[in-house]
């Protein structure tokens, strides 16, 4: 059984995070990416963070080249001349001035699939501006959304979610490509900003705002951050998620905590609970508070009320569902979990990256 993306040719100009992150999924669902990196070094993550370089690179083959030498840039074109993908993270009108943009990869490869990723997109009046993750979260409208009810905007991700969520975007984007390549025989340019896809995920608060009628800031942001029965609760030697919004699950939670008042029937529909939602968090956190984290996971599971633990990387790499799913496999950049969604023909994750230039 050959893999979802058995014969499927990439070339990948991209550095750091987003472009490497998408090539690495088309790794572990067979394809086959050339790394093209500049010399002397390659690509920065080699030296600034290796462990990440090596987590994201597994499995692909590395060519070094000094595109702005011509006899570098024609060597380029020949690999993307054969490519069913190409990759790109420059700044928008950096690969053109290359002599690798679209048109010049069009004209050896109508059939390519071309995504070029960016910050912000290659039109519009940031399309030349430098920008990492959290710049992207805060021109998109989600960092307004983040931090604490009532206090200022913060960044509380403890995860790249910008790019990682911009690379799964440009994953499925060529795929659809790729689709629509099979029924007309011509490849395309994506233009994929970062920025836009977070604007997509925002959708999903602007509907709460736009259905409600809500326009105050801090309302915005108090409907965002604040839902009853619903956050992280301290223990005495960690913390669990409760997750207990459904009318039936906040049964549960009464019935197996003591809720006071708001364990009476006037608070059993989420309107009603919704006003106030501080003070029925403020109370379930004095019921959890004197447990261990076993205990509430206990109690919670006994009463069907949707709650985990939380769980350091490292005790989630330990836990008895990531063994069970297989989550953890052995690299040399250390444990990993590979792409999570197994198709049939996938075969197993290679553990290393390419030494630089390695083939």
């Amino acid at each position: 059984m050959s893999a979802p993306l058995e014969g499927l040719k990439v070339v990948d100009f991209s550095e750091l995070l987003p472009g490497p992150f998408l090539s690495q999924c088309m790794v572990e669902l067979g394809a086959r990416v050339t790394k093209v990196e500049r010399p002397p070094r390659g690509d920065g993550l080699r030296t600034t963070s290796p462990g990440l370089f090596g987590t994201v690179n597994r499995g692909k083959g590395s060519v070094v080249l000094n595109l702005k030498d011509e006899g570098d840039r024609a060597k380029a074109l020949d690999l993307v001349r054969d490519a069913d993908v190409m990759i790109e993270g420059f700044r928008p009108g950096v690969m053109d001035r290359l002599g690798l943009g679209w048109e010049a990869v069009r004209a050896v490869n109508p059939g390519c699939v071309y995504i070029s990723m960016s910050g912000f997109g290659a039109t519009g009046p940031w399309v030349k501006a430098p920008g990492h993750d959290l710049n992207y979260l805060a021109l998109a409208g989600v960092t307004a959304l983040c931090g604490e009810p009532g206090g200022a905007p913060d960044h509380t991700f403890g995860l790249p979610v910008a790019d990682l969520g911009g690379a799964l975007y440009g994953l499925s984007s060529v795929l659809a490509a790729l689709m629509q390549k099979a029924r007309t025989g011509e490849g395309q340019h994506i233009d994929l900003s970062i920025t836009d896809c977070l604007a997509h995920w925002v959708n999903t608060r602007r509907a709460l705002y736009n259905h409600g009628e809500v326009r105050d800031f801090q309302d915005q942001r108090r409907m965002a951050l604040v839902r009853p029965a619903y956050g992280v609760f301290a223990c005495t030697d960690g913390a669990v998620s409760v997750a207990a919004l459904e009318d039936h699950f906040w049964a549960a939670t009464c019935r197996a905590l003591d809720m006071g008042d708001f364990a009476d029937e006037a608070y059993a529909r989420i309107a009603a609970r919704r006003p106030v939602s501080e003070a029925i968090n403020a109370r379930l956190a004095e019921q959890i508070a004197p447990m261990s984290r076993d205990q509430a996971m206990a109690l919670f599971g006994e009463h069907d009320v949707p709650a985990s633990p939380v769980l350091t990387p490292d005790e989630a790499a330990a836990s008895e569902h990531f063994a069970a799913r297989g989550l953890i496999v052995q690299t040399d950049a250390g444990p990993i979990t590979p792409f999570p969604v197994r198709l049939r023909g996938m075969g197993a994750v290679s553990p290393s990256a390419p030494e630089l230039g390695e083939g």
